[in-house]
């Protein structure tokens, strides 16, 4: 079983400078009168950015970190209703390009977790197609990338009218999106209201992957034990290309506390590990955590410790 590590976003050991999340609010892009000094603000945003990605990018190969998350803030305000689509696929057509040749040619995964606004269950059709019009900006960030594996990370969204009610809304919905949209969405669940078990079921009816959040199963459960929930989730992705990939955290405080920690529990990390391991399933596990490759780096150093056994292949990856 081959165990790969990855972080969100932002690269500590870079540097707070290094972004690729700059943007704009709307309020301030208003305030320039002129449509010409507009375009030009986003475009210098958007350039920074992309440059910041590639910088990240490279950083991550040069460490052997395989796996990573962009940011949805990449482009600004292309989501915004007053603003739209801009121009920036035809503006930064060479730079995606470029960026997605070092993706693939150094076999990264990538994939991206559009924001808590985007609720596809939702009751107002306004947010639903907002939603809609939000994954297909991070969709066509994957064709720009010439990245056919990339995916996009969702939950489930509200519960009113009840649980049943919000699934159901949420089949409805989906069935309704576009392709390029549904092809790329796995399904997490969440700390407060879909739990493990509950996703797991509506992913095997849509027929697609299931994020497992080994957290927010510990702050949400209806008593299920997650180790008898593995191999159906895992099972989960057998049409991928890519394996199972889980989301792990650490509570700040207590076992309960949905916030993130600065670091990863190493001896919970591992627990999780050693049941995993009866399945024998190769997993990406992304970290999600204050301190990003920091976190990471020291995870690698502590499991080292407790699990001298481990094989590792490099800074990241290793196998049980």
């Amino acid at each position: 079983m081959r165990v790969r590590l990855g972080y969100v976003a932002v690269s500590m050991r870079l540097g707070k400078k290094i972004t690729s999340s700059s943007t704009v609010t709307f309020a301030n892009y208003s305030k320039i009168i002129d449509d010409k000094n507009r375009l030009e603000k986003l475009k210098s945003i958007t350039l920074s950015n992309l440059n910041d990605l590639e910088k990240i990018l490279k950083y991550n190969i040069e460490n052997n970190i395989h796996f990573y998350r962009i940011t949805s803030a990449l482009i600004p305000l292309v989501t915004h209703p007053e603003v739209g689509y801009w121009g920036h696929r035809e503006i930064f057509k060479k730079d995606f390009e470029y960026i997605g040749k070092i993706i693939r040619e150094h076999n990264m995964r990538v994939d991206t977790h559009p924001d808590q606004f985007n609720v596809l269950n939702s009751t107002n059709d306004e947010i639903v197609n907002n939603t809609v019009n939000n994954l297909m900006r991070q969709v066509e960030w994957f064709q720009d990338l010439n990245y056919p594996n990339g995916k996009m990370v969702l939950h489930v969204g509200g519960s009113a009218g009840g649980k049943q009610a919000g699934i159901e809304r949420f089949i409805a919905n989906f069935n309704k999106s576009p392709k390029e949209i549904t092809s790329k969405l796995i399904i997490e669940n969440d700390d407060k209201t879909y739990t493990a078990n509950e996703v797991l079921d509506l992913c095997r009816i849509l027929d697609i992957p299931m994020v497992l959040d080994v957290h927010h199963h510990n702050c949400n459960n209806n008593g299920e034990n997650i180790e008898a929930l593995l191999k159906d989730i895992f099972n989960t992705w057998g049409n991928e290309s890519l394996p199972p990939k889980i989301h792990f955290s650490t509570p700040r405080e207590n076992e309960k506390d949905r916030k993130h920690a600065d670091y990863i529990n190493a001896k919970d990390f591992v627990g999780f590990l050693e049941k995993a391991k009866k399945i024998d399933t190769d997993i990406d596990v992304m970290l999600e955590c204050k301190q990003k490759d920091e976190a990471l780096y020291l995870l690698a150093e502590d499991i080292k410790k407790i699990r001298p056994q481990y094989k590792w292949i490099d800074n990241s990856s290793f196998e049980i």
